[in-house]
């Protein structure tokens, strides 16, 4: 399957107090045409960071430190500003994950969808405006005509959410990134969203990159699932691979932790907390808090080991000649 976007070797760090932190940490993957990849992590990982890096919108301290980012053939980190200002929204689009920050509050819903179609030149103002209504009624709005009168406080948490993903829609993107879209969301809203972002994904035959920390979110949307830890993503795998047999410690863990994992025993928590990014240990990132640690894993951050079919690890548990592989 051929690769829409492939981020090689891509670290973004942040200045603070004379020294330089990496919040990103020299990662790799892909999306794929047609596909939903998630990256998953706890908070704090590096997954929201990523998702700016690839729009090329972080902010000062922050900036991106090294490696690639090629969608479309094109390098999108070596592009003038205002190239990338025609990608953004237009080829790809991100989906915030608080929609009450992300919405102007001075501005009525319907205003906002124009205005994506407007800055990029897909309709003028008449056309715009109708697109809109089509837009919110795709998105399952109720009341599509009248709501794109409204302003974003006189609607609900699942009904912003729904006006994001239309904006993001409005000039149909390639590539869809949600970070977090159902956080601030109860359970069936949650489930509701959900649903629609898979409806839009085969409706408009978008890619998807899926950010959240939310394994079961996982395990019902995605194909691929990149685990990341302290700004690395240390597993990738297909999403039924990496429930049936996950390899790193991390995602054993993590997946030994959700409610229901093993019935009719308590939850289980990882030991320890996660490393201040800016004072890693000198091996493996999650060393100190894993049950399988040994002295190897002390030495240098382990690189990817394939332990199955696109299934790779950054464990030494897994590497050829060791010991203690599994």
């Amino acid at each position: 399957m051929t690769a829409l976007l492939s981020v090689r070797g891509l670290t973004t760090a942040f200045d603070l107090g004379g020294r330089s932190v990496a919040a990103v940490n020299d990662i790799s993957f892909e999306v794929r045409a047609g596909e939903t990849l998630s990256l998953v992590g706890e908070s704090g990982s590096g997954k929201s960071v990523t998702a700016l890096s690839i729009l090329r919108l972080v902010q000062p301290p922050g900036r991106i430190a090294g490696g690639s980012i090629v969608f479309r053939d094109r390098d999108l980190l070596t592009l003038p500003e205002a190239e990338m200002r025609r990608i953004r929204g237009a080829e790809i689009a991100l989906i915030f994950q608080e929609p009450m920050t992300a919405l102007n509050p001075v501005m009525t819903i319907g205003s906002q969808i124009a205005e994506a179609l407007l800055v990029h030149g897909k309709a003028n103002r008449t056309e715009a405006r109708q697109r809109a209504i089509e837009l919110l009624d795709a998105v399952r709005l109720p009341d599509p005509a009248r709501r794109v009168r409204d302003y974003p406080h006189q609607l609900s948490g699942g009904m912003r959410q729904r006006v994001l993903i239309a904006i993001a829609l409005a000039c149909r993107p390639a590539l869809l990134i949600a970070d977090e879209p159902t956080t601030a969301l109860d359970v069936t809203i949650q489930a509701e969203i959900l649903d629609l972002l898979r409806e839009m994904k085969s409706r408009f035959s978008l890619s998807l990159l899926l950010i959240t920390h939310d394994l079961g979110v996982v395990a019902e949307t995605a194909d691929r699932v990149a685990v990341m830890y302290a700004g690395r993503i240390v597993e990738e795998s297909p999403v039924r691979e990496i429930f049936r047999i996950p390899k790193h410690p991390y995602t054993q863990g993590l997946l030994a932790s959700m409610p229901g994992a093993t019935p009719g025993t308590r939850l289980r928590a990882i030991e320890g907390t996660v490393p201040d990014i800016g004072a890693l240990p000198p091996g493996c990132a999650f060393g100190p808090r894993c049950p399988q640690h040994f002295a190897r894993c002390d030495t240098a951050p382990p690189p990817f080991f394939d332990v199955g079919v696109e299934h790779q690890a950054r464990c030494y548990l897994h590497e050829p000649g060791n010991g203690g592989q599994k």
